[in-house]
């Protein structure tokens, strides 16, 4: 029996960041919208199925522990999420082009 997908909870920054990069491409390039919002879609589903894929590259190199990150397709953002027995937690959705420990430090 396949594992089944685990409930995913956003914090508070992760719902701002996410409504920050729709605005952008709202304003920016209205014709992106729905491939960034199904790419969101994929990732979380991707991280709800197998979380132990998300690199913890910056888990060892900011000392929080669980910490995994997992890339959009053909967008410059991750989500970054800690997986807990019941649920994920997404912290963030970050910009590659962004000081990544800084942003993740707010």
């Amino acid at each position: 029996m396949p594992k089944q997908a685990l409930t995913t909870l956003r914090s508070a920054l992760a719902q701002a960041d996410i409504e920050d990069a729709l605005a952008y491409y709202l304003a920016d390039a209205p014709h992106m919208v729905g491939d960034f919002v199904d790419a969101l879609e994929i990732a979380v589903a991707h991280v709800q199925r197998a979380p132990g894929t998300g690199s913890p590259r910056y888990a060892h190199e900011l000392d929080m522990p669980g910490l995994r990150f997992w890339s959009l397709r053909k967008f410059p953002y991750s989500l970054f999420y800690f997986e807990h027995e019941d649920h994920l937690l997404v912290i963030r959705l970050v910009h590659m082009s962004r000081d990544i420990p800084a942003s993740l430090r707010k």
